[in-house]
């Protein structure tokens, strides 16, 4: 999977849980989920599991600490994909 594949899955992921539609059409790899989308760190919660979930992966706490920006949530899953 390339990196524009994982960024549009990444985007239908986190639709529902966004508050800032402007952040969300320029979504790019710095986009972060809390600061620029405005995703309430529950919803993150939602994202996370959501992400699991199509990915087929599990998350540690570590991981999920570190999840806070689409850049790093790439890297998790690579990193995730990549171990199975």
């Amino acid at each position: 999977m390339n990196k524009e594949q994982t960024i549009e899955q990444l985007k239908t992921i986190v639709k529902p849980y966004i508050q800032n539609q402007e952040a969300f059409d320029v979504l790019t790899e710095d986009t972060d989920f809390i600061n620029d989308l405005k995703i309430n760190s529950a919803n993150l919660v939602d994202v996370i599991l959501d992400i699991e979930e199509k990915f087929d992966i599990i998350i540690d706490n570590v991981s999920m600490e570190r999840m806070v920006n689409v850049k790093s949530a790439m890297d998790i899953i690579e990193t995730k994909l990549s171990e199975k």
